[in-house]
This record gives structure tokens, sequence and C-alpha cells, in this order.
């Protein structure tokens, strides 16, 4: 049996165990280690298929793998988080499940159906080689994620009032959902060479990241997000750039 072919699969188990433990960091509403945990689940996620490419042992196997770990850590858990936002802002404290179970808490599960559909469709499609088509889950989660962080950390009331509106809430849910399903065209963060000519929006979009998360820390996560998609738009009108 040749080891090798299993050190990816390792990886993405990783990126599994990884995204369980930040989902019960997130039902105890505990988003600080359920953020640490989806970073970590993250990067697990990266290296699989870097590892798979490399030791040239990617197969049906590792890529249904991937997509099911990846449902938890980038699927469920933001569903949870946004699920919690929600509520805290109709209680102003944790409240039960079983008292949760009828309002509009359950919106923010949305993310977690939009995410599986998005994954299994991923799989089908092999349009989504170099580049993605619809924003990928791990963006999204990054975004959720990132907005209890804010909330905690930041000192911009108006930031604040807007994460304690549910209206805002449900509007992030709902435009997150359809982001990951439209036939929108987003470009690729790998480097097929160090050309800048070929390379500047990745170039560009790295240098406005760096300088953002410098400067304003976690307030950067969905403002880089959001500038990948408007970059990836431009990008489309203007092809030959």
């Amino acid at each position: 049996m040749k080891i090798k072919k299993h050190i990816p699969n390792l990886l993405t188990l990783g990126n599994l165990f990884c995204g369980t433990i930040a989902a019960i960091f997130a039902v105890e509403s505990n988003f600080t280690g359920a953020a640490l945990f989806v970073v970590i689940g993250i990067l697990f996620d990266f290296l699989d298929g870097f590892v798979a490419r490399l030791l040239k042992v990617s197969g049906d196997l590792g890529t249904q793998l991937d997509s099911l770990a990846d449902m938890v850590t980038s699927g469920v858990v933001p569903g949870i988080v946004m699920f919690k936002l929600i509520q805290y802002n109709l209680f102003d404290s944790p409240n039960s499940f079983e008292d949760s179970i009828l309002d509009i808490s359950l919106i923010g599960l949305i993310l977690t159906l939009g995410a599986c559909y998005r994954l299994a469709k991923f799989n089908l499609d092999t349009r989504q080689t170099d580049s993605f088509i619809g924003l990928p889950t791990p963006a999204m989660c990054l975004f959720v994620i990132s907005l209890p962080l804010i909330q905690e950390y930041s000192e911009i009331e108006f930031v604040q009032n807007l994460i304690s509106n549910n209206y805002f809430l449900i509007g992030v849910t709902l435009v997150l959902t359809y982001l990951m399903n439209a036939e929108l065209p987003l470009f690729s963060l790998k480097f097929k060479d160090s050309s800048f000519k070929k390379n500047w929006i990745i170039y560009l979009f790295l240098v406005i990241s760096l300088t953002l998360i410098l400067l304003i820390n976690y307030l950067s996560i969905p403002i880089i997000i959001t500038l990948y998609i408007v970059l990836s738009i431009f990008k489309n009108l203007i092809p030959k750039i």
C-alpha cells in the first residue's frame, strides 16, 4: 500500500476535524474559537489539493472527501454563526434552540443549504479547474465568521449598529447564498507564472488585501471578499486586460 496517496486525504480529514471543533465552539457562542479552527481548517483545505497535485495522487475519493469536509467547516459553521447572531439580536442573550425553532434565527441556516448546493455543483462542474464560478464556500465562511469578531473588537459605532440589525444579517445571508450559486466567474489566486501583465489583478488584490488587514484588522475580511467579487466583475467586463 502506498502511503503517499493517503497524505492528501489525511489533510482533508484535518479540515473536517477542525470544522467539527469550530461547530462546537459556534454552538457555544465562542466565536473566537470557532474562527480560529475555521482558519486552520481552510488552511488544511488549501494544503490537501496542493499536496495531491505535488504527489500526483489526485482522485475521485479525494474530491468527494474534500467537499464533505468543506460542508462542515465552510457550510455548517457559518450557518450556526449566523443563526446565533440573529438570535442574539432578538433576545440580547443566548437562547435555547427550542425557543428559537419558529423565529427568524433559522434564516441563518440558509447559508448551510446554499453551501451544500454549491459544493454538489462544484463536484460536477468541469469548468472550475483554473478559476471559480460563484463565490467559494471558504470565502463565504470567512465573511460570516468575521462578523461577530468585528462586533466584539471594532469600536466603530456604525459597524456595531449594522451587525446588530437583523435586516442587515438576513440580507447578507440571502446575498451570500445567491453569490455562491450564481453563474459569476471569479478569478483564481493561482499563479501560472510570475508575469505581472498576466497576473496584475492578483497582485493588485493581494497588495490591497494585505494593506487592509494591517490597517483595520477583522473589519478588512468582508471588505476584502467584496473587493474580490468587484475585481472579478471588472475583469470579466474587460477580459483582454
